[in-house]
């Protein structure tokens, strides 16, 4: 397709995916002619996704430049590839994790209490997930244990673990979701894609929810 054809699929006006193609967070078309540039359908999910980490996320080109190079580094496995993107996306870049230790213990937390990492380590431990010492989720679990304690709902994480139930089940939708293309490009892209939209998603559910329950109560 052209690119304005790409435009109009996508969304995202010409002199936007010409900015994209020279930061680097979309590849170059297909050259056919000297004024002549084609693209594809590959082209039309990256521009998804950018859209998705730089107008849903909001993250900094930056941020999302790290993200995408993930995407293309033709060296990683198809979990590797998934778990190093949804990490630089939680704030984590995990490029520095030494391989092999993708599912070690919790000792990589950083800036956390010791109590609130040791927390988030049985809880995982509890609910028997494997989880890499890198992941940024648990910093910021750990993070939010401690502030929960400092504001004194230190008894609200006795219900933890319902949080966690309900997280696993939205997780197995995430990665059905995520799957059902048929190559790595696409169910890496869709991952990240929906990650950025459904927590968003999640968050309105979660307040919607909030107060059908609250009537239904009072």
């Amino acid at each position: 397709m052209r690119i304005g054809e790409l435009g109009e699929r996508s969304g995202v006006s010409i002199p936007t995916i010409k900015y994209y193609v020279r930061e680097g967070l979309v590849p170059s078309g297909l050259r056919t002619k000297a004024n002549q540039v084609d693209y594809g359908e590959a082209h039309l999910r990256r521009l998804r996704l950018v859209r998705a980490l730089l107008e849903v996320g909001e993250l900094s080109v930056a941020t999302a430049k790290q993200v995408i190079a993930v995407l293309d580094d033709p060296e990683e496995s198809a979990l590797r590839s998934m778990g190093k993107a949804a990490y630089a996306l939680g704030g984590g870049f995990p490029a520095t994790a030494p391989r092999g230790e993708d599912h070690a213990g919790g000792a990589g937390v950083p800036n956390a209490g010791t109590a609130s990492a040791t927390r988030v380590d049985d809880l995982l431990d509890r609910h028997g997930w494997t989880v890499g010492p890198n992941n940024p989720a648990r910093a910021q679990l750990a993070s939010a244990f401690g502030v929960a304690e400092a504001l004194g709902m230190g008894d609200a994480l006795d219900q933890i673990d319902r949080y966690a139930e309900a997280a696993y089940s939205v997780a197995e939708v995430d990665i059905e979701i995520a799957l059902s293309p048929a190559t790595l490009d696409e169910s890496t892209e869709r991952m990240l894609v929906w990650t950025v939209v459904g927590d968003r998603a999640i968050t309105a559910l979660r307040r919607l929810a909030q107060e059908a329950v609250a009537v239904k109560r009072m």
